[in-house]
């Protein structure tokens, strides 16, 4: 058995790969948090996946140079980075609050 070459082509690849299985954990986690409170949540860790899986989806739209991918996954840093920057700020002001309404 042979192993495929081990080259950038095929380095840059996993990376979208990568990326892609980061996006979709943010669904999966949304799923089973609306589905443990049997209502549409979307808990703190879908804005993560978001960011993570934005973060190493737009580096491989930058290796690839397309221009719509880095336009589409740039833009939605910016939404899921304000949205952190909300819950962060929420739970600074009220700890105890968003402790016991996060917790999914």
């Amino acid at each position: 058995m042979t192993l495929p070459s081990l080259n950038v082509d095929t380095i840059w690849l996993a990376v979208g790969f990568l990326g892609q299985g980061l996006f979709f954990m943010r669904f999966f986690v949304q799923w089973i948090a609306s589905e443990k409170k049997r209502q549409s949540v979307i808990p703190t860790a879908f804005w993560y996946f978001s960011l993570l899986g934005g973060i190493v989806l737009f580096s491989y739209a930058v290796w690839r140079q397309d221009p719509v991918f880095m336009l589409g996954q740039g833009t939605g840093l910016l939404i899921y980075s304000r949205n952190l920057y909300f819950i962060h700020r929420k739970q600074d002001r009220h700890p105890v609050a968003s402790q016991t309404s996060d917790r999914t």
